[in-house]
């Protein structure tokens, strides 16, 4: 009966990673081909997929009791403010970024990402993180400028500018800000992850919806649409591909988190990052180089490395003796401040916010 439940669990978790890894590739070369297509519609291309996934969470909630979308709330749409504010700015840059970058130089372009979570949770807790943690983020940073470091070898088409690493930093930043939000945020929805999730595609939809109006897109595509040259299939077939696919990559985050622990999950990551390079070099044709593909390994063995550090400190160590009741208490406070921090860089790097949505 062991055995059993011991495969059996193991097909849930080999069944999850393999549905996040497909939605997330999906996710990714689905935006490129997109936004190469049509780089002057990014903001629409984006409020078209927060839009399906919100109708999409509407008929899940029709079709599962499960799944509860929350009530309008005036007061708890002021207190969630923040967090669908700097989610929606993230989405904006992270759309700008993958438009104006190779697919296989996305994992680079956002690769201080790690580094920027640990330096704004750090000030938000007022605490220093361990010298295993800093060292991780410097493994991180490290490969960053490896990766984005002038080569003569690489020509100037394959280049990357520095308004597009520019924006790679600023998606970092806010995804940094974001994972900080997030422990905030969840009360107000219940602890739930769905009722938030609704909360920040609704919110960064209506929030996102005047910009996409001042950026003149609708007049863009309406242009587009009147000249018989252009098809529209790569933009309509695309946001709604990545529109439904958004939303599972929200389900397959949703479940990762339920079924994995965060070293499976970031293992699943790095896997998917090599992939991702890979299917960029054969479908797009991007240039892969030495200094990348070490970029590449040293970003993901760093965060790979910080993630065993946190798991490892979030441990319960045995006490030896232990009379005091609020000792106790607070050893355990402190593990379960550890977990939750590996487990909100986790939900981040699983959500949206990672460069797939």
């Amino acid at each position: 009966m062991a055995s059993l439940n011991l495969n059996v669990q193991t097909l849930q978790v080999a069944g999850v990673v393999t549905f996040y890894m497909s939605a997330a590739l999906v996710m990714v070369f689905v935006n490129k081909a997109v936004l190469k297509n049509d780089p002057d519609l990014p903001l629409l291309f984006l409020f078209i997929q927060l839009s399906i996934a919100v109708i999409l969470l509407h008929v899940s909630s029709m079709a599962s009791q499960r799944i509860e979308i929350p009530k309008f709330d005036m007061s708890v749409a002021k207190k969630l403010t923040p967090v669908i504010l700097v989610n929606v700015i993230g989405l904006v840059f992270n759309t700008l970024c993958l438009r104006d970058v190779e697919a296989s130089f996305f994992q680079i372009a956002r690769g201080l990402q790690l580094p920027l979570t640990i330096i704004v949770s750090s000030f938000n807790t007022h605490s220093i993180p361990s010298w295993k943690v800093i060292s991780a983020a410097a493994i991180v940073s490290f490969g960053f400028f490896v990766g984005v470091a002038p080569s003569s070898l690489v020509p100037t088409a394959s280049s990357p500018s520095l308004l597009s690493l520019f924006y790679g930093f600023l998606s970092s930043l806010f995804i940094a800000f974001h994972a900080v939000l997030i422990k905030s945020s969840l009360p107000h929805c219940d602890n739930s992850t769905i009722k938030l999730a609704w909360w920040q595609n609704a919110g960064s939809a209506v929030f996102l919806l005047p910009f996409v109006i001042l950026n003149g897109e609708p007049g863009l595509l309406r242009s587009k649409i009147l000249n018989a040259q252009w098809t529209g299939t790569t933009f309509a077939w695309g946001s709604f591909v990545t529109g439904i696919f958004g939303f599972l990559l929200c389900v397959a985050g949703l479940l990762s988190i339920k079924v994995t622990s965060p070293i499976t999950h970031m293992f699943s990551s790095a896997a998917r990052s090599v992939l991702q390079t890979l299917l960029g070099v054969w479908i797009f044709h991007d240039l892969l180089n030495t200094n990348r593909a070490s970029s590449i390994l040293l970003i993901l063995g760093g965060t790979m490395y910080y993630t065993w550090v946190k798991s490892t400190e979030g441990k319960p160590v045995p006490p030896r003796k232990v009379d005091d009741i609020e000792s106790m208490r607070r050893g355990n406070k402190e593990i379960d401040d550890n977990e939750s921090e590996v487990t909100v860089i986790w939900e981040a790097s699983s959500s949206g916010k990672d460069g797939e949505k």
